[in-house]
């Protein structure tokens, strides 16, 4: 992900409260593509499609953090 992005994400609170795919990613510490893999199968944070856009509230990336902290994977590492 470019420096632009990065930034674009961290200053989202200023301007839209949605961000794309791989914005999101980067807010919650998460690979694009294991947020993408997590939508496809029902999982993570909810999204809305604006068009053919996937789109993330920053407000429910941060309610989905929230209700996961202290969450481990099945091997039992820290996630």
């Amino acid at each position: 992900m470019g420096e632009s992005e990065i930034a674009r994400a961290e200053q989202a609170r200023k301007g839209s409260p949605f961000l794309n795919t791989a914005q999101a990613a980067h807010y919650i510490g998460l690979s694009y593509r294991t947020l993408e893999q997590m939508r496809w199968n029902g999982l993570g944070p909810s999204f809305r499609r604006h068009g053919r856009f996937v789109r993330y509230h920053i407000d429910d990336l941060d309610s989905w953090s929230r209700s996961t902290q202290g969450d481990t994977d099945k091997g039992g590492r820290d996630a």
